[in-house]
């Protein structure tokens, strides 16, 4: 599940509308909106393969429950940006998510939820920049997320649940890596991962 235009701020949220429709992605009907993805797509990879150069990451808490136990980690909900132009739902079941290979009890991060914080740079001009940057505190709760996706406010064992992002620092573009990561100042520790792109030609 990949939860959409989660932001808390509505200018936040506002910014993020304009920011996709300055490269031709229309606006939610709804917010937040949950995009469903094929469970193949869930990777814990070191490379993916795309097809033409128009895709790009994006840095994201995500949960993932299993059994009575949930889980928190980093991932990355990689899109295809040109195919955003028809249909999100299709740009987002057109990449791999790709996730870390830590994660953390929910429980042991929920009362300092806020406080964490992801990070993601990228390969830019020959240099590792700075891609995204905030805090938890910017995005929707997990639990409100839960809620608004599944009646019962519980996700169903096996469910992977991407929570949403923060706006891009210079604009949404590709790059040949990218490095994500989940801060919890509060306990001194982190989750990180990193995976190239490999651009797979388009062919008529």
């Amino acid at each position: 599940v990949v939860a959409g235009w989660t932001g808390r701020d509505a200018e936040a949220v506002r910014h993020h509308v304009e920011e996709l429709a300055a490269i031709g992605v229309p606006g939610p009907s709804t917010v937040p909106l949950y995009y469903r993805g094929s469970q193949s797509l869930v990777l814990q990879s070191e490379a993916i393969q795309v097809l033409g150069g128009g895709t790009s990451g994006e840095v994201e808490p995500v949960l993932v429950q299993d059994g009575d136990e949930l889980w928190v980690t980093v991932g990355s909900d990689h899109t295809d940006r040109d195919a955003e132009s028809q249909s999100i739902a299709l740009a987002k079941q057109a990449c791999p998510k790709v996730l870390a290979h830590h994660a953390w009890r929910f429980a042991d991060v929920v009362d300092h939820w806020d406080a964490l914080e992801i990070t993601s740079t990228i390969e830019d001009g020959g240099q590792t920049v700075t891609y995204q940057h905030g805090s938890l505190a910017e995005i929707r709760s997990p639990l409100d997320l839960i809620k608004g996706f599944a009646a019962s406010g519980t996700l169903a064992t096996g469910t992977v649940m991407l929570c949403g992002t923060v706006p891009a620092i210079g604009g949404i573009r590709a790059s040949s890596s990218f490095h994500m990561r989940l801060n919890d100042p509060v306990l001194h520790r982190e989750i990180t991962h990193r995976y190239e792109i490999v651009v797979l030609p388009v062919i008529s």
